[in-house]
């Protein structure tokens, strides 16, 4: 089994029980990077978020399109494909569950490859995709939906 760490540090600025408070603080990674996370403005508007920062969903969105990545690039590696390229503008949705909470209801992934070489068939590309899916420890850690288009 392996364990994962991430250290989140916040400190209250501004006015706490009247909500007037800023939702700025520092994530930590056991690597040793460190970036600024925030509530998203348009969950908590500014001045009491920071847009500059990383918000929760922004995470959850990279996080399901890093995994699928590394393990595609995988899979593609052990089926003989040669891959120089792979770039991804993931956008999640966030929306009211039929309980009427709110949540990243789908995330939908658009890589682009480039491959060395051939690319593979339409079909197989499909197949290259669902497997990396199927493997992704992150998707299979969400009931998110992930869609990739595109492929």
């Amino acid at each position: 089994m392996s364990t994962y760490v991430a250290t989140i540090d916040w400190t209250l600025d501004g006015e706490f029980a009247r909500g007037r408070y800023s939702r700025a603080h520092t994530v930590r990674f056991d690597g040793g990077i460190e970036v600024k996370g925030s509530s998203s403005p348009s969950v908590v508007p500014l001045p009491w978020s920071a847009q500059e920062a990383v918000d929760p969903e922004e995470m959850l969105v990279a996080a399901l399109s890093s995994c699928h990545m590394l393990t595609f690039l995988d899979i593609a590696r052990r089926a003989g494909w040669s891959i120089d390229r792979y770039s991804d503008t993931a956008e999640g949705t966030m929306s009211r569950s039929a309980e009427g909470r709110m949540w990243v209801s789908e995330v939908v992934l658009r890589p682009k490859i480039g491959w060395v070489g051939d690319a593979p068939a339409p079909a197989a590309l499909d197949a290259l995709h669902h497997a990396a899916h199927e493997a992704c420890f992150i998707a299979s850690s969400v009931k998110t939906a992930v869609r990739v288009e595109g492929a």
